[in-house]
């Protein structure tokens, strides 16, 4: 029997993105998605796209909540799939292969969850890739060095949400990555890895906000990793900026 897979996607006033989000779901060839999309009472355009699609959109709930941490909970805790994905409302699916191709490594490999690459993506040109989110280099012992694979690739099988707990409304920016050390480190699902980017991401530019982003992202990460029982610090974390800035140039250079 063919799993159902639930994808979950949360957003609140996203609707200059929405459409690429939902349309990169609905346009998948794998035949059995359960599609949940929780929006935090958008003000703008956002629910009327929703409601173009119909009852392609198998649940769809709007209301006021305590941020995406708290929206992916409810998603979560209304899913009814095997397995559960989760696709942010400015980010896509990068073919209508992916959900087949992740579920199907799964499968092959006998694992309870699974993760691949990822692109960065111009705001405005979703052809132009600014940057590639490896993620075969992750290890769990990297947690510690603040690296995670690209949670937006991370599919996993529902039961270990309840094994292992919803995301932590502890964290504003770092629940994901908090989530992920609980389930793939302090929890030891086993996992397999897809060398294929399968999400598209657009990324911003750089400014004061973002530097002030960065640094609190960093300290959360430090605090999730000795909750769960992983020894850092915040300059070994703070290490991977410049491996990633490096990892950008390297990028650009090869002409892509």
């Amino acid at each position: 029997m063919i799993k159902k897979v639930t994808i979950i996607t949360v957003c609140f006033n996203s609707a200059s993105t929405i459409r690429d989000t939902i349309e990169s779901v609905l346009y998948q060839d794998y035949k059995n998605i359960e599609y949940i999309i929780i929006d935090g009472a958008s003000t703008d355009e956002t629910m009327k796209i929703v409601h173009e699609y119909g009852n392609r959109i198998n649940i769809v709930i709007s209301e006021p909540d305590k941020g995406i941490y708290d929206a992916m909970n409810k998603g979560i805790s209304i899913s009814t799939g095997d397995v559960i994905g989760i696709l942010n409302s400015d980010d896509f699916y990068t073919d209508s292969h992916v959900v087949t191709d992740l579920v199907q490594a799964m499968e092959n490999t006998n694992v309870d969850s699974v993760f691949a690459d990822l692109v960065y993506v111009d705001q405005l040109d979703t052809n132009q890739v600014r940057r590639y989110y490896d993620s075969s280099r992750w290890s769990p012992g990297r947690f510690r060095l603040g690296w995670m694979p690209a949670h937006p690739t991370f599919f996993i099988n529902r039961e270990w949400y309840a094994r292992c707990g919803h995301f932590s409304l502890d964290y504003s920016i770092a629940s994901d990555f908090e989530m992920l050390v609980r389930l793939l480190y302090r929890g030891g699902a086993s996992y397999a890895y897809v060398a294929r980017p399968v999400i598209k991401m657009r990324i911003g530019g750089v400014s004061t906000q973002g530097f002030r982003h960065s640094w609190l992202l960093n300290c959360e990460i430090v605090r999730a990793c000795r909750a769960n029982g992983i020894w850092t610090t915040l300059p070994l974390v703070l290490l991977k900026i410049p491996m990633k800035f490096m990892e950008m140039m390297w990028f650009r250079a090869k002409g892509n």
